[in-house]
């Protein structure tokens, strides 16, 4: 029943999609001021009806229903009533039917709230964007179908991926969703802009809010799946190049461009060009990481599905529109020439943009590089962290260099009215670098530069929160989200720099010991829980020279639905550092491969994600206050 109510409920929504449509394009032939009633009309009920669609999904979840294939697969009645529920979008078709929600839900909640822009732009944004949905509701109702039976109906379900049962990863997707699908309405919003002439400041006063939104959150989920990498996958670090991680990361460096040259455009009405061609890059990423996660030409923890016909729809789907967006901006593009002094704050801003350019197509290259190697090569090639750490960290050196000082210039002016403090900001800088060498140790001569560059933008930010709360200005959430990236790239290098692992082997009652630390194999249990059996070991860790005296608890979990093993690493978080250990038994023998590691101030590169992004959420509760 639950099946029929389900793709009942899809096809409604693809009938709304086409009505949508169709009664857009009469009202631009209309004479009408205003958008017809009617449309908004259909706009609610497509919103409503699709949201009762994943509410019957969860339902189906909810009471293991397993005469549905995708509750069958991704399911078990023992489960947890929480991973029955964030098993919804814990798979392939859930996690699509997710991007449909949020596809619709903005587009509803973009004509509402953009009242007072023009109607013919307004018109071919929805247009656009009941495109995008109808595309997706197809590639869900005939390829990817939530709600297929199964027959017979089985009596129980394999279960969710243990690895997948975790609370971050429960909420990862929805955020990151709403982040990179989010991008999707700003995609229709420039290529409405394209076709109606519809540009400048009101353009970027149209799309801001929903830029900021879906940066916002992007940044959270990128946020919440780094956090489940650390503590869950057992190897202790926070970022590991996967190309998964990188799909995420791609529109995060297009959003973030755009954020900056939505200033230009609303502050001097210039890079209107740049503005339009960030919006569809942003929300291309966005499907292209879709492409590379859904076809299974990559092989990532992180993949939901491995089915060649997935991706070869998503591929032409992806192609069409980038043909389609490059065609019309192509059409549409005028050369404009601009009048900038080198100094203005204009400047960084495109300097800042080039910036993200050269990160995303770095990006970018290491992740589809070895997918065309294996291609054409038939050799596997693997492109990780050495990479990424080569090509990237030199430049992040020049970048926090010039968003410290971006800020500092004046718009249209070309003189710098700070230059002696931003000397005495850098002189500082250096001496913060070389107390932390005097107090704790000496590290590499990049690095060196990677700290003072993130103390310099650090300081350079605190002075201009000062003067922003001062004054009264409007700043201080750009302020926030500048200070923040610079405290977590310092507190980045401060980890990599000060990190201390050991893997080592070890059996009941024994005891390493290493610089300052012992640790000692104390106890061993086995405990049962709610889905899923526990080996669980307790380890006495010791530091002769500050009195640690603390013990943790690693666990190997035995899953049966599916069977599964996996390692849970114990860590003990503290202000300054975590202490993290995982252990993992070894075959026909009584010792355990021990891994140890000590990672400094974890905690504040998550604080400093956070405030990043409470720099967005701030903007838009200014933002919302103009009621633009």
């Amino acid at each position: 029943m639950l099946s029929d109510i389900g793709n009942t409920l899809l096809i409604i929504n693809i009938l709304l999609g086409i009505s949508i449509i169709y009664f857009s394009f009469q009202n631009l032939k209309s004479n009408e001021i205003l958008i017809s009633e009617k449309i908004y009309h259909i706009c609610l009920f497509q919103s409503t009806f699709i949201i009762i669609c994943f509410l019957t999904l969860i339902t189906a979840f909810i009471v293991s229903d397993f005469s549905i294939i995708n509750v069958y697969q991704n399911s078990h009645s023992l489960k947890p009533f929480f991973y029955k529920v964030s098993g919804t979008w814990g798979n392939h078709e859930g996690s699509l039917l997710l991007w449909v929600i949020i596809l619709t839900i903005f587009s509803f909640l973009f004509l509402l709230y953009n009242k007072h822009h023009q109607k013919n732009y307004r018109i071919y944004s929805l247009i656009i964007q009941n495109i995008l949905i109808l595309g997706f509701l197809f590639f869900l109702l005939f390829n990817s179908n939530p709600f297929s039976k199964v027959l017979p109906i089985p009596k129980e379900g394999l279960g969710l991926n243990p690895i997948l049962q975790d609370p971050a990863l429960a909420i990862h997707p929805p955020l990151l969703y709403i982040g990179f699908v989010g991008s999707s309405i700003y995609f229709s919003a420039a290529i409405g802009s394209l076709l109606t002439n519809y540009s400048g400041k009101l353009f970027a006063r149209s799309i801001k809010n929903w830029v900021l939104i879906s940066w916002s959150f992007q940044t959270l989920g990128i946020l919440a799946g780094s956090v489940w990498a650390y503590y869950e996958l057992g190897w202790g670090g926070f970022w590991f190049w996967d190309p998964v991680e990188n799909a995420s990361l791609l529109p995060w460096f297009a959003m973030s461009a755009l954020l900056h040259s939505l200033i230009v455009l609303e502050k001097r009405n210039l890079l209107y060009f740049w503005v339009i061609i960030l919006c569809l890059l942003t929300f291309i990423l966005s499907v292209t990481g879709t492409f590379l996660v859904r076809s299974g030409i990559l092989n990532s923890v992180h993949t939901f599905a491995n089915d060649p016909s997935r991706g070869i729809y998503i591929l032409i789907f992806l192609s069409l529109m980038i043909f389609a967006s490059v065609l019309l901006f192509f059409n549409k593009f005028k050369e404009t020439n601009y009048n900038l002094n080198s100094n203005s704050k204009e400047t960084f801003i495109l300097i800042n943009n080039w910036f993200m350019i050269f990160y995303l197509i770095t990006v970018l290259l290491g992740t589809v590089y070895p997918i065309f190697t294996e291609v054409l090569t038939d050799h596997k090639v693997s492109v990780g962290p050495p990479f990424y750490n080569t090509v990237i960290i030199p430049i992040v050196i020049l970048f926090l260099l010039f968003m410290s000082v971006g800020p500092q210039t004046q718009w249209i002016k070309n003189k710098f009215y700070n230059i002696n403090l931003l000397l005495k900001i850098l002189m500082g800088s250096i001496l913060i670098n070389f107390s932390i060498i005097y107090l704790f140790k000496g590290y590499s001569l990049l690095s060196n530069f990677i700290v003072i560059s993130a103390v310099f933008l650090v300081i350079s930010s605190l002075i201009d929160l000062y003067k922003s709360f001062n004054k009264l200005k409007k700043d201080s959430p750009r302020i926030l989200s500048h200070l923040a990236f610079g405290f977590l790239i310092l507190f980045i290098g401060l980890n990599y720099n000060f990190s201390l692992e050991k893997d080592f082997n070890l059996k009941l009652g024994e005891k390493k010991s290493f610089e300052n630390y012992s640790i000692e194999f104390k106890d061993i249990r086995l405990q049962d829980f709610e889905n899923y059996k526990a080996v669980i070991g307790e380890f006495k860790i010791n530091n002769f020279k500050k009195n640690l005296d603390q013990s943790l608890y690693p666990e190997i979990r035995i899953y049966e639905n599916p069977s599964t093993i996996t390692y849970e690493a114990s860590i003990r978080s503290g202000i300054l550092k975590d202490y993290y250990i995982t252990m993992s038994n070894i075959d026909r023998s009584d010792y355990y491969n021990i891994k140890f590691q000590k990672k400094p101030f974890m905690i504040w590169i998550w604080i400093s994600v956070i405030f990043i992004s409470l720099g967005g959420f701030l903007r838009l509760y200014q933002n919302a206050k103009k009621n633009y």
